[in-house]
């Protein structure tokens, strides 16, 4: 061939050019590999590489390059990008959720691709173009990386993700504002690729950005508040047996592993919700049994008289409605991980930092998303079918706690608004009869020096001190220490607002309860509801058991009760 072209380059001096350009390039690509090395992004030096030579656990042996075994230059897939695997259309079970909003069918796109390697039904060498053979190397359920075809317990994948979407469901972000290094697919669908680079493992675990606070989580699923919650903020060492537990968990605090310390995105324990274990008070147990949290809740919900979460294992949802759900009690009726807050004080009825953000009812039943006051979160169990067992039966006997605590009442605690006395000589100062007081006063820990709030008791109905409810009982600060946590002892047995105390509590050895009901009377005044028990009708008239107030410190009384019959019996202090 003669080269007749006499502007052109001849062909020896433009295969020179070429060389020189290559060679440049070449020397541009190792310096780039190098750099990616230094930043742990060669995918050569990632567990991907499954060669003879490759850093991690699972090898298919050999030489060659790391990329045969997902690419192929030629005769590949028709999937993109080169595809070097089959795809046998493997049926898979998709993540579900009563709280999930978005449609989520059988993986599409990228996520179908990784699938083909870490599903475990497709041998690792079993390429379309290959010259190992073989396809003897499965990914198995000891193996780090494997999810199986059952995807109910990894975070959802292949589903719109769009501004429609974040609109529904409170707490995710539109994705016009996520980060650009976390891309949707083509369609705008969530993909395995749009939280992992299978290409750069410079942030374990093929992530695409660092996920220490979870800055990667947070990226679309925001929840309010959480940025200044107790868990986002907490400085608790988190111990090295625990993050073993926790797949090797590289973090340090709880602040720093962030969703981490309750959420497993992948092989959760609990698949709804993903949470790291099945039986949900674990995944708060884990952290308060006073090994990383200062607070030993594990040890107060083994009480004699406890609301204890370990009875119930997959009754909890937050779907559920008081009227239809099933007894239970979960960390969550009572507290948002996401929200809940140990700094801060509140004043009674208002919600405590401890349980912001969580839902309650109001005394007929109406749901509220987020409560107020602390008594509408009892309410959701303590309302209308109250699931507690009363520890004494009352004549005016009524179900539902709620309705004793109505202002309406002749006489009530103040749980819901102030009392209606204001003739209470033995309450004990600072507080006046203006004044509110919350469930919890009365109902939680026994132990002053530990964490509060109603978790364990050992004395029943969880109550934070003694009292005493059956007859005969001798009278002692400790038999009644709930009532003299507010009522002056010496006003009580002195006489002070009622002339026969000392004579019923101290003599006839009678206990409060026999009495007072500790939450309120719809038709009687002075908390006044006999125990239906001890107190009948009067012999003499088959009055009764009933109260008539006739004024300030006047009454009357038709029972037969401790032996005494009472017709009309009055009294005037």
């Amino acid at each position: 061939m003669t080269w007749n072209n006499p502007d052109a380059t001849p062909p020896a001096r433009r295969y020179e050019a070429l060389a020189a350009l290559l060679s440049v390039a070449l020397v541009m690509a190792v310096a780039a590999v190098a750099f990616a090395q230094d930043r742990g992004s060669n995918v050569a030096a990632t567990r991907h590489n499954l060669t003879a030579g490759g850093p991690g656990p699972v090898r298919v042996g050999g030489g060659g390059e790391p990329c045969q075994y997902c690419h192929t230059p030629h005769a590949a897939s028709p999937r993109a990008p080169l595809w070097n695997r089959e795809d046998p259309g493997t049926y898979y079970e998709p993540y579900a959720s009563t709280t999930l909003v978005a449609e989520v069918g059988q993986p599409t796109g990228s996520s179908r691709l990784c699938l083909s390697c870490h599903d475990g039904t497709i041998a690792l060498d079993q390429t379309l173009n290959s010259n190992k053979g073989g396809g003897t190397i499965h990914l198995s359920a000891q193996d780090r990386g494997y999810l199986g075809t059952d995807l109910r317990d990894d975070h959802p994948i292949s589903f719109i993700y769009d501004g429609a979407l974040a609109a529904q469901k409170p707490g995710l972000r539109d994705p016009a504002h996520l980060p650009p290094h976390l891309p949707l697919d083509h369609q705008g669908q969530l993909q395995c690729t749009t939280c992992h680079n299978p290409h750069d493992d410079r942030y374990g675990r093929f992530l695409r950005m660092d996920n220490r606070y979870s800055q990667l989580c947070s990226s679309c699923h925001p929840p309010e508040g959480y940025d200044t919650s107790a868990h986002a903020t907490s400085t608790a060492s988190l111990p090295a047996s625990l993050r073993q537990e926790w797949g090797k968990l590289d973090a340090a605090t709880v602040r720093e592993a962030g969703c981490q310390s309750c959420h497993r995105p992948h092989s959760a324990g609990s698949r709804q919700r993903l949470l790291r274990y099945e039986a949900e008070e674990m995944n708060c147990l884990k952290c308060h049994d006073g090994q990383v949290a200062s607070t030993d809740i594990a040890s107060l919900i083994d009480g004699f008289s406890a609301h204890n979460p370990r009875l119930y294992t997959g009754v909890h949802d937050p779907t559920e409605h008081p009227a239809t759900m099933a007894k239970h009690v979960e960390c969550a009726d009572c507290h948002n991980p996401h929200r809940v807050s140990a700094a801060g004080s509140a004043t009674a009825p208002q919600i405590r930092p401890v349980m912001r953000g969580v839902a309650g009812a109001t005394r007929s039943g109406q749901i509220i998303e987020e409560a107020q006051h602390e008594y509408q979160v009892c309410y959701r169990c303590h309302g209308d079918r109250n699931f507690a067992k009363a520890t004494v039966q009352r004549v005016q006997a009524t179900q539902s706690i709620a309705q004793r605590f109505n202002p309406a009442n002749a006489s009530f605690h103040p749980v819901e608004a102030p009392g209606r006395s204001n003739d209470v000589p033995s309450l004990l100062p600072p507080r006046t009869t203006a004044d509110m007081i919350y469930c919890t006063d009365c109902h939680g820990s026994d132990r002053p020096d530990g964490p509060q709030g109603p978790h364990g008791s050992s004395t029943a109905p969880m109550l934070v001190a003694g009292y005493i409810t059956s007859a005969p009982q001798m009278e002692s600060p400790q038999a009644y220490a709930l009532c003299y946590s507010c009522h002056s002892r010496a006003s009580i047995l002195n006489d002070e607002s009622f002339p026969l105390h000392r004579q019923h509590v101290v003599d006839a050895r009678m206990p409060c309860s026999a009495c007072h009901t500790a939450h309120g009377a719809a038709s009687q005044s002075r908390l006044i509801d006999f125990d239906a028990d001890l107190a009948g009708p009067s012999q003499t008239t088959g009055a009764g058991p009933s109260f008539t107030d006739l004024g300030p410190r006047r009454g009357s009384c038709s029972l037969h009760c401790h032996g005494k019959e009472h017709a009309d019996a009055q009294y005037q202090q």
